[in-house]
């Protein structure tokens, strides 16, 4: 239910039940001589018995944090959404389903344009690197029409320039009511827009940035004009989810996440609406009767109960007992894999599981913090010993990744071979695996100069001629990574498969706080480690090759804001991961660029993939219509869902 730009709610409303009366006649008086009519008792009043509501009970792994969608709903937050607002653009299979508009605009019906735009000096545009600028001499950008690095100038503050514009309209389903009666129109899109764009808002502005114009040109449509040089390979999505404008404009954009009509019980337009939030234990809906597929039969239940259960064997527990019919994925399910399994092999249960859009990674210390200023072992920065990409292909051979896969995953992940999952249509099949094989990481090493001078491989090896590193210099690495029960496995199995290899590591667990906290004191983001284990996830089915690009280096410029732990740098790299951001699905440089993108990472290994995260879920035996995708909301159809008989 979420889409790239994760702008969305779902709404419900009250059913009643008819309930019918049938009255039975008074007994008639007896026939003969006058008399006084005797007492007649009341004829007893016959009553159908009222059918009882059909409930689905949906458990959840914590309390939604909000329901405002411009405050950082958290995953609850995110799957009770997904029952009050249907799409308005679903992403499933990592394609891009229309929900509430008619379809999605294309180059070829005419409904998005890219349209030559003259340039002049101080004009925002966006840069061949991608980024937002104004227009002056010395900026590299692409003229119109230019989708590679090789067609990229160098402007020279004087002449006439035309760069490319995209233009895309959207256009509403003519049936989209929100759940008290009110039509929901393009206003309440482009009325969320500006919610999403006002400085008090916070969240991620950089589709904002690069938005020139939105607006509504009719009751149905709204108009996406992108900033000159933004070419977005999905364009198609800029449709930003409607708010009840007739709702919440009469609070400010500062004050609605503390407003309860925004972020405890907002109103949407999907099969259910609020009814009521009990703190600390449950969120009941109930149906919408306005909802646009009600006359299709959906949503299948009368009332949808969220319950809050964060202890897994406890959430287990209840759906056993027939109290949870759904458990969501916010439940830390994956570390009961093997009892879900048995449920299953019971008939007890059903369980899901999926490879999640997260990526656990081993982040790798090539470019520490303290080297930003120039590499200098006197002032005590550590020896270069990443910077050789063998070094760092050494270590993803000498790392049991499928180990952990078959252990602590019991088998339900894969090891990733790039930052795209392999049933992703961008993936690059013939990017080195890097199977766990200490022998070809030994000889890796060897080849730089990393040598075992005591012949004992318990112990970790040393420089001898290895680049920019001084001899003697013991491969003895720091390993940071959080305390938790699977990464405490993961660090055991990793560490015992690099010391065949004769990498020793030195693990160290923090509090999820400490290593996520702010650079420059945070380890993550103030690169301050040798090797980290973390997790990276998008909701965009875009492939995420900006993480690695220059400009995601976290460091004081940025406020240590970017992905790039790493510290890797390579223009090359950037070169094509811009390329292929800036290019469009249709054309021949956005899978070209791709490809090379992942050929570069697939040899330089800025961070190795561990395995993917598993997304895990469960349902009573007899639920059918719950479908567990990679890249949608888990609730994404949940007025689909049904139990029972009907599922026969």
């Amino acid at each position: 239910m979420i889409g790239t730009n994760g702008r969305f709610l779902k709404l419900f409303s009250l059913s009643t039940l008819l309930v019918f009366l049938l009255s039975a006649c008074g007994l008639p008086a007896r026939s003969g001589a006058a008399s006084t009519p005797e007492a007649v008792s009341p004829a007893p009043i016959l009553t159908s018995a009222p059918t009882a509501p059909r409930v689905l009970t949906v458990c959840l792994g914590s309390e939604p944090n909000t329901l405002y969608p411009f405050a950082g709903p958290n995953d609850a937050a995110l799957s009770v959404l997904a029952a009050i607002d249907d799409g308005p653009i679903d992403t499933v299979g990592y394609e891009y389903l229309p929900v509430i508009l008619q379809k999605l605009p294309n180059l070829a019906d005419g409904d998005a344009q890219i349209t030559p735009i003259t340039v002049s000096p101080g004009s925002l545009i966006v840069d061949a690197s991608g980024s937002l600028t104004a227009l002056a001499a010395g900026v590299r950008v692409r003229p119109a029409s230019c989708r590679t690095a090789e067609c990229t100038i160098t402007y020279d503050g004087v002449s006439s320039l035309q760069m490319d514009q995209m233009i895309v309209n959207f256009r509403l389903r003519p049936d989209i009511t929100w759940s008290d009666g009110t039509p929901l129109t393009a206003d309440d899109s482009v009325y969320a827009y500006q919610l999403a764009a006002d400085k008090n808002t916070k969240g991620s502005k950089f589709l904002i940035d690069r938005t020139q114009t939105y607006e509504a040109t009719d009751s149905a449509t709204t108009q996406w004009w992108g900033v000159p040089g933004f070419i977005d390979p999905t364009f198609f999505t800029n449709f930003w989810s409607p708010a009840p404008k007739h709702v919440w404009s009469q609070f400010t954009a500062a004050d609605l996440p503390q407003i309860d009509a925004a972020s405890r019980a907002p109103i949407g337009w999907g099969p259910y609406m609020m009814q009521e939030w009990v703190t600390g234990d449950r969120i009941t809906l109930v149906r919408n009767p306005y909802y646009f597929r009600a006359a299709e039969g959906y949503p299948k239940f009368d009332q949808l109960t969220f319950r809050f259960i964060p202890d897994p064997n406890t959430a287990i527990s209840e759906l056993t007992a027939g109290r949870c019919d759904v458990l969501d994925p916010s439940i830390r399910l994956d570390t009961q894999v093997a009892l879900l399994q048995q449920l299953q092999q019971s008939g007890e249960a059903q369980a899901l599981f999926t490879p999640g859009m997260s990526i656990e990674w081993l982040g790798l210390g090539i470019a520490p913090a303290s080297y930003d200023d120039g590499y200098n072992t006197e002032k005590g920065d550590r020896q270069d010993i990443l910077a050789d990409p063998r070094t760092r292909q050494a270590m993803a051979l000498c790392l049991d990744r499928q180990k952990i896969v078959d252990t602590v995953l019991f088998g339900q992940s894969s090891v990733p071979g790039s930052f795209l999952p392999p049933n992703h249509p961008l993936y690059d099949g013939s990017i080195p695996a890097y199977s766990f094989d200490p022998r070809a990481g030994t000889q890796l090493l060897e080849q730089v100069g990393w040598r075992d001078l005591d012949g004992n491989p318990a112990t970790p090896r040393q420089a001898v001629t290895v680049k920019n590193v001084a001899a003697g210099t013991s491969l003895m690495l720091n390993y940071f990574t959080t305390q938790s029960a699977q990464r405490r496995q993961a660090a055991d199995i990793l560490s015992q498969s690099l010391a065949q290899c004769g990498i020793g590591v030195n693990v160290q667990y923090y509090t999820q706080n400490d290593l996520y906290a702010p650079g420059p004191v945070g380890p993550l983001f103030g690169r301050r480690f040798d090797l980290i284990e973390y997790a990276m996830t998008t909701n965009d089915t875009e492939p995420p090759c900006n993480w690695f690009i220059g400009n995601e280096i976290p460091n004081a410029a940025n406020l240590w804001v970017g992905a790039n732990v790493s510290g890797y740098n390579n223009p090359a790299y950037d070169s094509a991961c811009n390329a292929a951001r800036s290019s469009l699905p249709s054309e021949q440089s956005y899978t070209e660029s791709y490809r090379q993108a992942q050929a570069i990472f697939a040899n330089e290994l800025p961070s190795i993939p561990l395995y993917y995260r598993l997304k895990v879920a469960a349902a009573r035996a007899d639920f059918c219509h719950f479908d567990l995708d990679s890249s949608a909301n888990p609730l994404w159809n949940v007025e689909a869902f049904d139990m029972g008989q009907a599922c026969k």
